[in-house]
């Protein structure tokens, strides 16, 4: 089934390519899990600031049944997202991580750790 993805693009020009790189992220997230309801990724473009060049921000918002997860990948801090494929990647590197725990709570794959003991 084809999983529905909203892209936006912001202060930036459609891009069949950007477009096909998000598509390929997508495939790969629902390969980690088939139960992904839906899936937003918004692309900005930052202004240019005057020691930096225009800087990516990515979002994606993961609907799974009983969570929604939202990644958001700023460029506050790395001039590596001055390539909107390179954050984009990290984006969707951050939400797999995401949905592979949701995936191991689900399915009760996570350690539990036993309280404390409580006095003699």
């Amino acid at each position: 089934m084809e999983l529905p993805l909203q892209l936006q693009f912001r202060n930036l020009d459609h891009s069949p390519a950007i477009e096909a790189a998000v598509r390929k992220h997508v495939d790969k997230l629902q390969s980690f899990n088939g139960d992904i309801i839906s899936c937003r990724v918004a692309i900005e473009s930052r202004h240019k600031h005057q020691y930096k060049g225009k800087l990516s921000h990515v979002v994606v918002d993961v609907r799974v049944p009983g969570k929604v997860i939202v990644v958001s990948r700023a460029p506050d801090d790395q001039q590596a997202h001055e390539d909107v494929y390179v954050a984009i990647r990290d984006a969707f590197d951050a939400a797999r991580r995401q949905i592979q725990d949701y995936v191991r709570i689900r399915r009760g794959k996570v350690k539990s750790h036993e309280p404390p003991a409580q006095g003699d």
